[in-house]
């Protein structure tokens, strides 16, 4: 180390990589251990506290003294010793054989000091650095007797494909689910689960439905937690039906193809289950809003991986858990779900998902194809734009999306052709402004909730109608009236009206 870098380190001070020691090697060792276990760092012998240098003597002795206080750890750590003019200067490179303990404790870096850990922050510092696995941990809360019942074995054994004539604890203990002493693991509780919240409070799955592109009007919401197997079928078929469906007629067989591709959604959901930290009190959460779809989950990345190394490289948070899915076949390619998705993205003709990283989230974003101006049709891929022998290609919109196919159900939204006879009299009605009451009439309706998710919300999102007081959607004095929009609708409507009536 040259002088001017001394000189860097010395103007900024202690912190969390930069330690003063005036002289010797008293606590050396702790120091040591607290930069091995945290990101590395330096020590500087000879300086004092307030950053005054007063030089040690005998470099070559001290020297020897600090490489054998290093090697004294467990593992043994390697360290860089230097001189700097009268300064000794001890560098802690990263380290990659955590943790590291002196004299039989573990140390930390907090701040610009090192601290010996608690018993639950090296418990905590275990499952960080990945060397203790959660779902390998035994589940206190799972009894053999009450919860592993014949349905359930039953229904795990097949996706698992055990043998029939095989006793379950014999099969659970070669599958690794049992523990030595025989408690089930976390990840056995998770896969034989009826409620998986009886076992892990927030294993469970949260789903909502977005209006517009914000969290403040939910429009659908459910929660999901069975066992995780189920759990994953539960989201899919939850999540596809809030999704456009483009359907690619071919004579007289039907192909549905969803506005987003099927594969690259379940593989996202099933990474968020297995790949989340189930140790968190956040669950996995997908949502879907106008112009996306965003798969949440909790925990961040594991030990050892970077943002560079997705797609390239896989490190499973949840091993076991891993392990068995794949045994089931809910995971298909062992180390490509960040890749794979971006390739089924790619080859269905939408954007690939974009990725958003902190240290306790995990967030796959998936942009939902525009809409055209003119319909809020949907633009299709080009699986559905060039097919062979295609007759046609229609599409249907969820029960709160807008769609434009002529068979949608009678209250949605969609071309010409898809607004019902009721749907035009509303429009009618709101050429001057009316209430729900006074809506509900008109469409024959008496549920106001269904009136208004089905009917309403479908009308405001396509901008056939507006509130007269949008800052307070459920205010008692709400009125709803036509908008430039929706009288450009009615207009085209008017002789199909008249055609009707005649």
């Amino acid at each position: 180390m040259n002088r001017q870098a001394l000189n860097d380190l010395l103007a900024l001070g202690e912190g969390f990589t930069t330690e003063f020691k005036k002289a010797g090697t008293s606590g050396l060792g702790r120091e040591i251990c607290a930069f091995a276990n945290a990101t590395g760092g330096v020590i500087l012998i000879g300086v004092t506290d307030a950053g005054e240098v007063v030089g040690v003597a005998d470099h070559n002795k001290l020297k020897s003294d600090v490489q054998a206080t290093a090697r004294s750890a467990e593992p043994p750590i390697a360290v860089e010793v230097e001189s700097a003019g009268e300064v000794l200067c001890v560098t802690v490179p990263a380290q990659h054989s955590k943790p590291y303990s002196f004299g039989g404790k573990f140390y930390l870096r907090e701040g610009a000091s090192s601290q010996q850990m608690s018993r639950q922050e090296i418990r905590e510092f275990f499952y960080r650095e990945g060397l203790i696995h959660f779902d390998e941990t035994p589940c206190e809360r799972f009894s053999l007797e009450e919860d592993l019942t014949d349905e359930a074995w039953n229904t795990f054994r097949r996706r698992a494909r055990i043998p029939a004539d095989m006793p379950p604890l014999t099969a659970l203990k070669n599958l690794h689910l049992l523990t030595g002493d025989g408690r089930m693991t976390h990840a056995g509780a998770w896969l034989l689960a009826r409620d998986i919240q009886t076992f892990s409070i927030s294993a469970d799955v949260a789903c909502a439905l977005f209006m517009g592109t914000d969290k403040v009007h939910i429009l659908d919401r459910r929660g999901f937690h069975g066992d995780v197997y189920s759990m994953i079928d539960e989201v899919m078929a939850w999540l596809l039906s809030k999704l456009n469906i483009a359907y690619i007629i071919k004579h007289v067989k039907r192909e549905e193809r969803p506005e987003l591709p099927e594969e690259a959604l379940r593989e996202a959901v099933v990474n968020a289950l297995v790949h989340r930290d189930y140790r968190s009190t956040a669950n996995v959460h997908v949502y879907v809003f106008k112009d996306r779809v965003e798969v949440v989950s909790p925990g961040g990345l594991p030990a050892g991986m970077s943002e560079a190394d997705l797609g390239i490289k896989s490190i499973p948070r949840n091993p076991l858990l891993f392990g068995m899915l794949h045994r089931m076949e809910a995971v298909e390619h062992i180390g490509s779900g960040i890749r794979r998705i971006r390739r089924l993205c790619t080859e269905y003709g939408v954007a690939e998902p974009e990725i958003e990283i902190s240290p306790h989230w995990f967030v796959l974003r998936f942009p939902r194809p525009g809409m055209t101006e003119a319909t809020g049709q949907e633009k299709p891929g080009p699986d559905a734009a060039d097919v062979g022998d295609q007759v046609g290609t229609q599409w249907e919109s969820s029960r709160h999306q807008v769609g434009t196919k002529s068979a949608l159900s009678r209250h949605q939204v969609g071309t010409k052709s898809a607004l019902s006879r009721h749907q035009v009299a509303i429009l009618v009605k709101c050429k001057e402004d009316q209430g729900i009451t006074e809506l509900m009439a008109v469409a024959g309706r008496s549920d106001r909730t269904k009136f208004r998710n089905q009917v309403l919300i479908p009308l405001l999102e396509e901008g056939l109608l507006e509130m007269t007081i949008p800052d307070k959607p459920r205010s008692s004095k709400q009125r709803y009236r036509l908008t430039e929009r929706g009288r450009r609708c009615l207009d085209e409507h008017a002789p199909e009206q008249n055609d009707k009536d005649a």
